[in-house]
């Protein structure tokens, strides 16, 4: 049965990693693991761990990508919560029954072989939601 096990990240829209980071690292003293190009996904990420979970400060690196488009439209912010899950197709499955939207109907594979999809806003009132199941 698919299952949800934690909240893996909430991913923030910025349009200055550096700037960011004054706040995150320096302000509340959030620990910078790493930060990384992910061309899939036409972004910059600086990961900042919190126990079991962690901030993702998300930089588009294209003018056309996804991410740009929400940071031009709604400027810098959260932009999704990603849920880290068993069974990411039986869950896709039991969505799609209840007619829930998602962006995704089938899951997109990342560059480090995690499978995730995300849920429409539409059908979450108003927020973004990833599902991501490790590899």
């Amino acid at each position: 049965m698919p299952t949800i096990r934690r909240v893996h990240h909430v991913a923030l829209v910025v349009d200055d990693i550096q700037a960011a980071l004054t706040f995150w690292r320096d302000g509340l003293g959030l620990e910078l693991s790493q930060v990384k190009d992910v061309p899939d996904q036409e972004s910059r990420v600086a990961f900042l761990p919190i126990s079991d979970s962690q901030i993702e400060l998300v930089l588009p690196t294209s003018a056309d990508s996804g991410v740009a488009r929400f940071l031009a439209k709604r400027g810098p912010g959260m932009h999704h919560v990603c849920l880290e899950v068993e069974d990411l197709d039986g869950l896709l499955a039991r969505l799609k029954a209840q007619n829930i939207r998602l962006i995704n109907v089938e899951p997109l594979t990342g560059q480090d072989g995690r499978r995730m999809a995300f849920i429409h806003p539409e059908s979450t009132r108003g927020v973004l939601v990833e599902l991501y199941e490790a590899a």
